[in-house]
C-alpha cells in the first residue's frame, strides 16, 4: 500500500490538530464512540510499588504519581493518546497533558530541522569525540573516525535511535548544536506544541521534554515528510563504515508485525522517561497517531500498543512477528 497515497486523504492541517487537541477532554476507553471520561484513580499497590523503588531509579512520572492513574484498558504507560488524523477525534486519553522527559522521540524533530534547512543528505560527515554521549555513557557501534553521509546518519537516527548520529546531525548544523537546538524549540513554537521543549538533538538529556498532546502534532508534522516517513519504519538497514559492515535493525519491534500498518514511527529510552513510542497507523480503516509514555519496562510499550489496537479493532488474536526483510 502506498502510503503516500494515503496521505493526500488527511484533513486535518497540524495547526488544526493543535487546536483540537488543546480543546479535547479525556475520552474513555468504553466503546470508541463514547464520551466519557476516563477516571483517574489513586491505586494503593501502584503508589506502594513506586515507593518501594529507590527514589534515584524513578522515572518522572513515577515521581509524579502518574503510573497510579486506571484506566479501562488495564496500560501500564502512564500517558497514553489515541487521535483519529482524519477528523482529530480523540479516542483515548490518559494523563495527555502531563510534561515528561521525551527520550529519544526527541529525534523526530531532529529529523524535522535536519530536512528543513536543506543540507546535502549526500554529503560525508564525521563522528568525532564531541558525539559520544557522556551524559548518559550509552555506547554506540559508530567509532570516532567513522564517515557516512548525512542520509544515512539521519536514517540509523530514526531507524535505530543512534545518538551519535543524531548528535552528529546537529553539529554539523550551521551554527552547531546551540544553534540546531534553538531551532528545534522554534519549530516547536511554531507548530503549537505548547508544552514542548528541547535541549540536545539526540533526547539523552531528560530536559527534552514534551506532552502526549503536543507530540500528536510532532507525529501529525513529521508524517507530512516523504522521508522521515520511510526511514523511520525501515525495517532494518546495513551501513559500511570503512572496511565494516553494520548491520542495524528497527527499534520498534511492532514494525515487522502484519497485524500493524506503521507509517512513521520513533521509540525512546532514558531512566527519566521509562519507555516510549509515537506513532503513525492504519487500523480500522483509520489513519490513528498513537503516542506512549513511561511504560514501565522494554515490553510494556509493545503490549500497550496491542491491548489498543485490539480495542480499536476488535481483533483478539495477538500480533505476530516476522523476521526482518532488508
Amino acid at each position: 500500500m502506498s502510503w503516500i497515497s494515503l496521505q493526500a486523504r488527511r484533513i486535518v492541517t497540524v495547526a488544526a490538530l493543535a487546536g483540537a487537541l488543546s480543546a479535547a477532554a479525556v475520552v474513555s476507553a468504553a466503546p470508541a464512540t463514547s464520551s466519557a471520561a476516563v477516571t483517574a484513580r489513586p491505586s494503593s499497590t501502584a503508589a506502594s510499588r513506586a515507593r518501594s523503588v529507590p527514589q534515584q531509579r524513578l522515572s518522572q512520572g513515577q515521581r509524579l504519581g502518574l503510573r497510579a492513574t486506571l484506566d479501562p484498558l488495564a496500560l501500564r504507560s502512564s500517558v497514553a493518546l489515541v487521535v483519529d488524523q482524519d477528523t482529530g477525534e480523540v479516542l483515548f486519553s490518559k494523563n495527555e497533558t502531563a510534561v515528561l522527559p521525551i527520550a529519544s522521540i526527541t529525534k523526530l524533530m531532529t529529523a524535522l530541522i535536519v530536512t528543513d534547512a536543506d543540507q546535502p543528505l549526500d554529503q560525508a560527515l564525521t563522528i568525532t569525540q564531541a558525539d559520544v554521549d557522556t551524559l548518559k555513557g550509552t555506547t554506540s557501534r559508530l567509532r570516532v573516525g567513522a564517515r557516512l553521509s548525512r542520509g544515512e546518519l539521519l536514517h540509523l537516527a530514526l531507524m535505530a535511535s543512534e545518538n551519535r548520529a543524531a548528535h552528529a546531525l546537529g553539529r554539523n548544523f550551521p551554527g552547531g548544536v546551540p544553534a540546531f537546538v534553538a531551532a528545534m524549540n522554534r519549530k516547536a513554537r511554531e507548530l503549537g506544541m505548547i508544552d514542548t521543549r528541547f535541549a540536545d538533538p539526540t533526547g539523552l538529556s531528560s530536559g527534552n521534554q514534551s506532552s502526549a498532546r503536543d507530540l500528536a502534532v510532532l507525529v501529525q508534522a513529521s508524517s507530512a515528510n516523504d522521508l522521515i516517513r520511510s526511514l523511520s519504519t525501515s525495517p532494518a538497514h546495513h551501513v559500511a563504515v570503512g572496511a565494516r559492515d553494520l548491520y542495524y535493525r528497527n527499534s520498534n519491534r511492532l514494525i515487522f508485525s502484519p497485524q500493524w500498518s506503521i507509517s512513521l514511527q520513533k521509540t525512546g529510552f532514558i531512566r527519566e522517561s521509562g519507555r516510549c513510542v509515537v506513532m503513525q497507523a492504519q487500523l480500522a480503516d483509520r489513519h490513528l497517531i498513537m503516542v506512549l509514555l513511561d511504560a514501565t519496562g522494554p515490553e510494556t510499550r509493545i503490549a500497550d500498543a496491542e491491548r489498543l489496537r485490539r480495542w480499536i479493532t476488535g481483533d483478539v488474536n495477538p500480533a505476530t512477528f516476522l523476521p526482518p526483510r532488508i
